[in-house]
């Protein structure tokens, strides 16, 4: 397993310096920052211990003051050091993963499927509105970029209908309906205390940076297991990360308004104080760009998704993870999975490639590149 080690140059520039974790020719994994189509060796460059390290964990766990004496530091050095080409390197899974908590925090995106699902219904359950909706993933299966996902198997409903002798029996085999679920990952840097509540307004003091993030979807073995409990082999096969953490200082210059909160949600998410981020993704199959949701529209904010995941006293860690849900914007053409997007009658096929881009405004006036999200299906094993 070979993760992707190409990413256009486009938008990596001194104004982003994203991190990453790389090794060249086999040797031992080093934490490195992007400046264009090279790689910088940060541990050398530095000598900060927290950066003699084989994943971004110890840097993360120093909190923000580390990290903006950190960025200012390789600011200063950046123009100057010299690089290493991507070309000579293999890209790692940038930090070791502790939690995975994956949300449902686009309106558009729920308002589609509950259309699609429950046609008869209301589109959206009556909690929606209320509270950040989101299940607890699997930590271990997260890859990064460029790591091949395999066909799942699971029991998959076999109708709807009924016979003579009662509704017929699931099926055990290969997902006949393999879909993406472009989203963007929150990366937990500053851990919190349990029984404690991180506010909403809280964001920049614990979580370090955003990497792009497509939660792979079995949808017929997610549509039989997930009542009463929710998603568990659907999802939990792989979720795939970009190999490039994107410091939340970089992107100052994409925070947004919200859309809007109706009815007002409860006091602790801090309704109207929280912000959203200006992120344009791009979602690419088998080379052509078929959908271009927009992260700007979503309903519940990252501070908010933080605020609720911490509001029973739970505590975050290191190295946590949790995703926005599925980005899909209000028109045609933004939707951020294919169910949405072919209204179910198109799914992934053996040997489709997907390849999420994502893109922000940067403090310098252009435009931010963040980490691609690559990954290519193979036939179920």
């Amino acid at each position: 397993m070979t993760p992707s080690t190409h990413e256009h140059a486009h938008g990596f520039g001194l104004d982003h310096l994203p991190y990453g974790v790389f090794s060249v020719d086999g040797g031992p994994r080093r934490i490195g920052v992007r400046r264009g189509d090279e790689v910088l060796d940060l541990a050398t460059a530095t000598g900060r211990p927290e950066l003699a390290a084989t994943s971004l964990n110890p840097l993360m766990e120093r909190g923000p003051s580390t990290w903006r004496q950190l960025r200012e530091q390789v600011l200063d050095l950046a123009p100057d050091l010299p690089g290493i080409p991507l070309s000579n390197v293999v890209m790692h899974l940038p930090f070791e993963v502790a939690d995975y908590v994956d949300f449902y925090a686009s309106e558009h995106h729920a308002t589609n499927l509950g259309r699609m699902f429950r046609p008869d219904s209301e589109p959206l359950l009556p909690n929606w509105k209320h509270l950040p909706v989101g299940y607890h993933g699997r930590a271990g299966t997260v890859v990064p970029s460029g790591t091949p996902v395999v066909r799942p198997s699971g029991l998959r409903p076999v109708s709807t209908g009924s016979t003579t002798e009662g509704p017929q029996p699931p099926s055990f085999g290969p997902t006949r309906r393999l879909d993406i679920e472009a989203e963007l990952g929150f990366v937990v840097g500053a851990p919190s205390a349990i029984g404690t509540r991180v506010p909403a307004a809280g964001l920049a003091d614990h979580v370090f940076g955003v990497v792009g993030l497509n939660d792979w979807s079995a949808r017929d073995v997610q549509a039989y297991e997930y009542v009463p409990l929710g998603p568990f082999l659907g999802k939990s096969f792989a979720t795939s990360i970009s190999c490039w953490v994107t410091p939340l200082a970089a992107l100052d210059a994409a925070w947004c308004d919200l859309p809007g909160q109706d009815p007002e949600p409860a006091a602790y998410l801090e309704p109207g104080r929280t912000r959203g981020l200006d992120i344009d993704v791009e979602v690419e199959l088998n080379g052509e760009v078929v959908s271009r949701p927009t992260y700007s529209s979503t309903y519940w904010s990252p501070g908010q998704m933080l605020a609720h995941m911490t509001v029973n006293g739970a505590s975050v860690r290191t190295g946590d993870l949790f995703a926005s849900g599925t980005i899909s914007g209000p028109e045609h053409g933004q939707e951020g999975s294919f169910i949405e997007l072919w209204k179910g009658e198109r799914f992934l096929e053996d040997g489709d490639e997907v390849v999420l881009r994502y893109s922000a405004p940067s403090t310098s006036g252009g435009r931010l590149s963040l980490g691609e999200v690559t990954g290519r299906i193979e036939a179920a094993r």
